[in-house]
Order: structure tokens, then C-alpha cells, then sequence
């Protein structure tokens, strides 16, 4: 037993409370090394008589460790526990400080959970296990309303270009929400909407007004009472890390200097404000003059932002703000943020834009969740480049599942692409083959799943500006059965609960492998997906006890023989097999 790579603390994804009974327990191990796992459980103040062993089961595993998990509701919401391991024969007990080859004579020196505070519940809003969102870059989408076209406008379809304009506005999105609603959307993302000097308007200019070129309050409010008649969210961007060049506080400073009373609401390293080789002597998103960093520490900053966010939900009635470069931003101000919001809407969807690894913002007192962006890198090495082979695959996802609370997980924004990345059809070198599978595996995953506009007819585009191109409304240049096939994944996962938020277990995922089984569970619902890369047809053989099943897709019934279930898929195949447990 290798117990230098047995690993638990008292906190984030290692023990947390899923619920207001429930505590999560895991712990990890050398991959492979463990042949079962107990956690030794009970009431600090009763142990005699509340221990317990609770068997702990295999999660998921990366490439060197296994993660064992178990759930325990105590009956005063308190925990002390220690855990069994045993490999084999050799059994050995964890403590808090140390292991032993002899059961702890009392649980003094155990582990801890002391309470389960209501208050200190991770709880995102539930109804975002559900849905499925789409990712609108306004100014691409559709022009509604060409009296509030700017000067430049070029015509709708043409080359995107970092500073050209095409009209697109909220009346655009507003014309077009049927065929949001045949496709099953139930959530929208909105790039930002307030007054800015570019076409991606990061670079905001007045937090308390929507840009003149895509509409006004009143056209925001019609935009979101449409979508809330149709059952759609509406998530908006929060660009609170920085303003823009003509933020008037900025203004000031810049005409001003070190004399401006807003001189503190900026970092600036001295006055006057320049660039010099390119690098201003302010701190910006990255080193984009255009964009000072805002300084969030500044109590005055602070209040003005937090306004702006109180604002918006309660004026328009917004479902949750998607927050950008949210990973530079100060905790503390994201810990005051999440109050403000939640109490405006204690449903709303607090969404964080990082890149990276992010536990210390999923601890329940900033973010609801964050766009997950080391999921579309697995997904595009797996599906789309190649460079994973499926037990890789499945190591980078055991690892994202390992990272963070179940809760967390079932919420987390799985995208593909996005108006900061490359097109899905584009990085597949246009094989719609690879882009099926990989959307596949978003929609049966868990996590909420993000369609990026046009994707779901045939949209291409390499990166920024190409992936921004306008929205394409012609149906003669639209790829209807790729939209059809999308409609279909969503009307799967929406028909099917263990596919939003049942346990997920690889069946399948070998070495040099090709080939993907994996399983959705919950309660009476039962779902295998088989997934075939390779370019030639594969065999499956998936073990069950269940004899008779449905493909979803198809309609086509199997059965099982003899406990196994036997499936040849063509090259590029899939199923999505339901188990008949009437």
C-alpha cells in the first residue's frame, strides 16, 4: 500500500455538506492500489453508539490516483471520521495525523466535519442542472432594427474584422427567438450589451446603459419578458475586472492625472497615464490600453459596481451574470458580489470566466460555476485532434470530476468554442463527423452544455475575428440536419434525467483505444452511451443485467444476451442506449 499518495483534508472537493443532511467524503489513492475503502464515521459526542463504516465506491480515477467517494447523513448534521484501507489482506486505519495498523481507540484525533451551517451550503440554483444554453455575440446576430445602425455599417454577412460593424442589436435577437425555441434553448448568454466603442464591447463606457446600436432599456426589458414566455434564462456579461478608454471616471484621470478624485479607482504605477513600447503604465487587461483595470479593492468602485449588479437584475428581471476575466478580480469583492446578487435573485446563475483549475472560487461564496475550458480542451484532443486516446480521455475527465463538489459539477458551463476561441467546425477541418461526437459527449455529460451561435448550422470560423462572424439566415446555407441533430440531443437530454444529473461511470476507455462506453444512472433511468472514433466500424461488448433496450436516436429496440450487450457501430458511430427496467 503506497499511503504516500493516500491524500484527504477537511474541506472544498475532499468534504463538503451536498445538501443541508448531507456530507461528501473522498479520498484519494494510488491509482489502482486499493482494493476497498471504509470511512470510519460517527458523532463526536455519541461515537459510541453512532460509528459506523461506510463503505466508500470508486468515482473516477485519472492517470495516477483513484478517488473514492461516500455520502453519510448524520443525525446532529456533525462528523468525525477516520478511514479503513485495505488491499487485500493488509488493512490499515487513517487518521487526522497519521496511519496505524491498529483501529484508534477513540476518535479524538480523527477528522472533522463540525456542523453543517445552512448558511455554508454550496447550493447553485437547481434549474441550471436543466438547461441548455446558447452563446450570442449581439453585434453578429441579427439586425433588427437598422435606425440604430452605426455610420460604418458594412452589409450583414461580410468579413469580420476587429473594428467593423453589421448591425446586429437586441430587436435582432428578439425577431429570432423561434428558432431558439425549435432548437430547445433554455438559457441565453449574452457578450456584453452596454455602451462601448467596439463591436464586442469589453471595453465599457457606461455599466448603466445598453449600447445605442443594439437597443434600449425598454428593448432589453421586451428581450427578456420574450425569452422568460418561452422558458429561456437570460444571462448577461459582467465586465467588472475593466472598463474601457472612455469610462468617464477613466476620462478624468487621463485629463487630470494624479488631481483626479477617481486617480484610486485605477492601478497606475505613475502619472502622467502612457504606453511606452506597447506597455501602458496602468495595469489593463493584459496590456491593452484600452481596457484600464478597474480596482475593485476601492470602496467607492466597489459600491458603483455592485449597483450596476443589483441594477440589472432587479430593472429587467436578468437570470445571473456571466463574469469576465473573473479570475483577476479580488475574492473579496466576488464574496459581496454573490451576496448583492442573491439577494436580488436567489436563483440567479453566477458564472465565472476562468481558464484554469478554479476550486478556490467554487466553495459555495462567489461563484455558482465557471466556463469549462479544461473540458473543451479534453473533449478536442479526444474527439476532434486526436492526441488523447480514450483512456486519456477518460483520465481528463476523472481529474475534472475529481476537482470540485458534485454540485459544482452538475452546473458547470461546458462549452466547445466561443467567441474567444476558434469555431468547433473549424478546429474538425470541417469533418462533421468529429464535431457529432464531441457534441454528443457534451449533452450526455454532466454539467450544463452551451451551444455557440451558428454551430448548430454548420458555422465555421477560425479564431478571433473569424469566429465572430455574422449569424448565417439564409436556410439555403443552413445545414438543417446538423440543426436537426442537435434539436435531437437536446430533446434526449431533456426527456432523460440521468443524463442532467445521474452518477457517470466509464465503461469503456482503453489504451490506444477508440472505442467509449460510459453510463448515466438514476433511479429508474438508465443510459449507456457508445461512442466509435475510429474510422472504421467497432464491435462493442458492454456487460448489463438489463435485457432489453431502446436507442434513443433510432428508435431501434436490442436485447442482451447472456448479461452482455453486443453493438457493431460505424465508423464515426454512436448510441445512446436506454435500459428497459419495467
Amino acid at each position: 500500500m503506497l499511503l504516500e499518495a493516500v491524500y484527504h483534508r477537511p474541506r472544498l472537493n475532499w468534504s463538503y455538506a451536498y445538501d443541508h443532511e448531507t456530507i461528501h467524503l473522498r479520498l484519494r489513492a494510488k491509482k489502482g492500489d486499493l482494493t476497498e475503502v471504509f470511512a470510519w464515521a460517527g458523532d463526536k459526542y455519541a461515537w459510541d453508539t453512532t460509528k459506523e463504516l461506510i463503505p466508500m465506491t470508486l468515482f473516477t480515477s485519472d492517470a495516477m490516483f483513484d478517488y473514492w467517494e461516500c455520502e453519510s447523513v448524520p443525525l446532529y448534521r456533525r462528523l468525525k471520521y477516520g478511514f479503513l484501507l485495505q488491499k487485500g489482506h493488509e488493512r490499515i486505519w487513517m487518521t487526522e495525523s497519521d496511519f496505524q495498523t491498529e483501529r484508534p481507540a477513540n476518535p479524538n484525533r480523527l477528522f472533522e466535519f463540525p456542523y453543517i451551517n445552512r448558511g455554508d451550503v454550496f447550493t447553485p440554483p437547481a434549474w441550471v442542472k436543466d438547461a441548455v444554453f446558447y452563446q450570442i455575440f449581439p453585434e453578429r446576430f441579427a439586425n433588427g432594427d437598422p435606425s440604430l445602425n452605426p455610420d460604418n455599417v458594412q452589409p450583414w454577412g461580410g468579413t469580420p474584422k476587429p473594428d467593423n460593424f453589421f448591425g446586429g442589436d437586441l430587436q435582432g435577437v428578439i425577431d429570432h427567438l423561434d428558432h431558439l425555441t425549435e432548437l430547445g434553448i433554455t438559457g441565453i448568454y449574452f457578450t456584453p450589451i452596454f455602451t462601448a466603442t467596439t463591436n464586442h464591447k469589453y471595453d465599457t463606457e457606461d455599466y448603466m446603459m445598453v449600447d445605442p446600436h443594439f437597443g434600449d432599456v425598454a428593448t432589453l426589458k421586451r428581450l427578456v419578458d420574450a425569452c422568460h414566455e418561452r422558458g429561456i434564462r437570460v444571462l448577461l456579461d459582467a465586465v467588472f475586472n475593466h472598463a474601457g478608454r472612455t469610462f468617464a471616471p477613466f476620462v478624468d484621470v487621463l485629463e487630470k492625472g494624479e488631481a483626479s478624485v477617481y486617480k484610486d479607482w485605477f492601478h497606475v504605477r505613475e502619472f502622467p497615464l502612457q504606453v511606452v513600447d506597447n506597455i501602458p503604465n496602468y495595469d489593463a487587461f493584459a496590456f491593452e490600453p484600452l481596457m484600464p483595470k478597474l480596482n475593485t479593492e476601492n470602496p467607492e468602485v466597489k459600491e458603483y459596481l455592485l449597483k450596476v449588479a443589483e441594477y440589472w437584475i432587479r430593472e429587467v428581471g436578468i437570470d445571473g451574470w456571466r463574469l469576465d476575466v473573473a479570475n483577476e478580480v479580488d475574492h473579496e469583492f466576488w464574496r459581496d458580489f454573490r451576496k448583492v446578487v442573491k439577494r436580488a435573485n436567489p436563483e440567479a446563475y453566477i458564472l465565472g470566466e476562468i481558464w484554469h483549475e478554479s476550486a478556490p472560487w467554487l466553495e459555495g461564496d462567489k461563484f455558482d460555476a465557471v466556463m469549462n475550458y479544461p473540458f473543451t480542451d479534453a473533449v478536442l484532443d479526444f474527439f476532434v485532434y486526436g492526441t488523447l486516446d480514450a483512456e486519456g480521455f477518460a483520465n481528463s475527465i476523472g481529474k475534472q470530476l475529481s476537482r470540485y463538489p458534485l454540485q459544482a459539477s452538475e452546473v458547470a458551463f461546458n462549452l466547445l468554442d466561443s467567441h474567444d476561441t476558434a469555431r468547433l467546425l473549424t478546429v474538425a477541418d470541417g469533418d462533421k463527423n468529429k464535431l457529432r461526437l464531441a457534441a454528443l459527449f457534451q449533452f450526455t455529460f454532466m454539467g450544463t452544455p452551451c451551444i455557440y451561435y451558428g454551430d448548430e448550422i454548420g458555422m465555421d470560423g477560425d479564431g478571433d475575428p473569424d469566429c465572430r462572424k455574422c449569424m448565417e439566415w439564409d436556410p439555403a446555407k443552413q445545414d438543417r440536419d446538423l440543426f436537426s441533430y442537435y434539436r435531437k440531443l437536446i430533446e434526449i437530454r431533456g426527456s432523460h434525467p440521468a443524463l442532467r444529473t445521474g452518477s457517470f461511470t466509464f465503461l469503456e476507455a482503453g489504451p490506444q483505444g477508440s472505442k467509449l462506453a460510459y453510463e448515466r444512472n438514476l433511479g429508474d433511468d438508465l443510459i449507456i452511451v457508445l461512442i466509435n472514433t475510429e474510422e472504421t466500424a467497432q464491435t462493442f461488448l458492454v456487460d448489463v443485467q438489463e435485457r432489453s433496450w431502446e436507442n434513443l436516436l433510432t428508435g431501434e429496440p436490442l436485447r442482451a444476451e447472456r448479461g452482455r450487450l453486443t453493438l457493431k457501430l460505424p465508423a464515426y458511430g454512436y448510441a445512446v442506449l436506454q435500459a428497459n427496467l419495467a
